[in-house]
């Protein structure tokens, strides 16, 4: 069986950051063409959030995703 590759576009609103740390984010993210935002306050919450989007598309196509 074939799998395809499906791509997922995000608007990321980085609100505010420390220069001298820059894994301090705050701001929200918008996934295009879904409906709803989620905010997050560190680069470890907005990987969270990419990456159980990605995780939750695929369960729905009924594949699965498992981070490595």
């Amino acid at each position: 069986m074939s799998e395809k590759t499906v791509l997922a576009n995000y608007i990321v609103r980085i609100y505010r950051f420390q220069k001298n740390k820059p894994t301090n984010l705050v701001g929200v993210v918008e996934e295009v063409g879904q409906k709803g935002k989620k905010a997050f306050t560190n680069l470890n919450e907005l990987w969270d959030i990419l990456s159980s989007s990605k995780e939750m598309r695929n369960q729905k196509r009924g594949k699965t995703f498992h981070k490595s």
